[in-house]
């Protein structure tokens, strides 16, 4: 006789509210507050990271003194790995110790996600107007899904639906190895400056990447330029720079490129998104760029691919999002919170 089946029981323990919320990025600090599993989400001004000595700084100059609401638990987003004891943010000074910050604030519980892992959680709750789509077909509900976001870095996550309970898989994945494919590319490759000793994902697709694509077809034609940030490519680019259209374009081929490689990877029937700070900058560039023939160009599996959906995410705080659908309904997640998870 067969047994039924049963609903698994989420071993995750609720955290306490009032909640604290931050995504800690390379270059800014998200905050928000939420008071219980039935509030709306008080969202606080954007900070930056060097603004501030620490973390627990910027909580409470931003939040704690400006509010009545005594958070007693924090769920923390950090861009860098999840490590047992204080963690380096990799693009910002800033050292993360949930320890201290439990002291420092009065708080009786803290969780520490990857900044990317957290921006997952919120894929099966964002709507179509949070999305752009971009090209493919329809997503397969609770079919893996892939998130990408170049920013100051780049990060990657998965989310993978099984035993009714959604997965998020953190990883380092904008770390990976990025090599010539295209003519043009060998023709500017000797020109990249080298990050870390070696050409990574990260090295292209972040903001210094931009501007380091920049700077190799610059030199690759015989000229030279001092530009070190990707708001300046950007606004060369609009400006009709022929040079600083090329670099937003190869910048959004290459995006495709790895997006397309991480859709095969995971079988992402379930949607490719596209986060991070520099994306939603170039929402008008992308129909018009190499993005999603580059993302299909998986031979000998491009009409596979052809399907998977890519989408632009345009929510402005989705691991904030992905982070209170956590607080709310942790049942739905099933993660081994293991040691970055801090009870008083």
């Amino acid at each position: 006789m067969n047994t039924p089946l049963r609903r698994r029981q989420s071993d995750i323990s609720p955290v306490p509210f009032p909640v604290l919320i931050a995504d800690i990025g390379g270059t800014n600090v998200r905050l928000a507050i939420l008071s219980d599993s039935h509030s709306t989400l008080r969202t606080f001004p954007t900070v930056q990271t060097g603004s501030f000595p620490g973390f627990a700084a910027a909580a409470t100059e931003t939040v704690l003194d400006t509010t009545a609401i005594m958070p007693r638990s924090l769920l923390i987003a950090i861009a860098g790995p999840i490590t047992n004891g204080p963690m380096k943010l990799t693009n910002a000074d800033w050292v993360i110790d949930l320890q201290a910050i439990m002291a420092d604030l009065n708080l009786e519980t803290v969780v520490a996600f990857n900044d990317f892992e957290a921006l997952s959680l919120a894929l099966p709750a964002l709507t179509a107007d949070q999305l752009m789509q971009i090209g493919g077909g329809e997503a397969q509900p609770r079919a893996p899904r892939v998130v990408i976001g170049p920013g100051t870095g780049l990060g990657v996550a998965a989310l993978i639906y099984g035993d009714q309970s959604y997965t998020p898989l953190a990883g380092e994945g904008g770390h990976v190895n990025f090599g010539p494919e295209t003519a043009r590319d060998f023709a500017i490759w000797p020109h990249l400056d080298p990050f870390h000793g070696r050409i990574s994902g990260e090295a292209l697709l972040s903001g210094n990447g931009l501007a380091r694509i920049y700077r190799a077809i610059c030199a690759a034609g015989g000229e030279t330029s001092d530009c070190a940030r990707g708001e300046d490519v950007t606004g060369r680019a609009d400006a009709g720079d022929p040079a600083a259209e090329e670099a937003v374009d190869l910048f959004l081929t290459y995006l495709g490129r790895l997006a397309g490689d991480l859709a095969l990877m995971f079988l992402a029937k379930g949607g490719v998104y596209i986060a991070g700070g520099i994306a939603p900058r170039l929402a008008d560039r992308f129909e018009k760029s190499g993005f999603r023939a580059a993302f299909e160009a998986k031979a000998p599996h491009a009409g596979l691919i052809a399907q998977m959906p890519t989408y632009l995410v345009t929510e402005p705080r989705p691991a904030v999002t992905g982070l209170s659908t956590f607080a709310i309904m942790p049942e739905r997640f099933a993660l081994d919170l293991g040691a970055r998870r801090h009870d008083r």
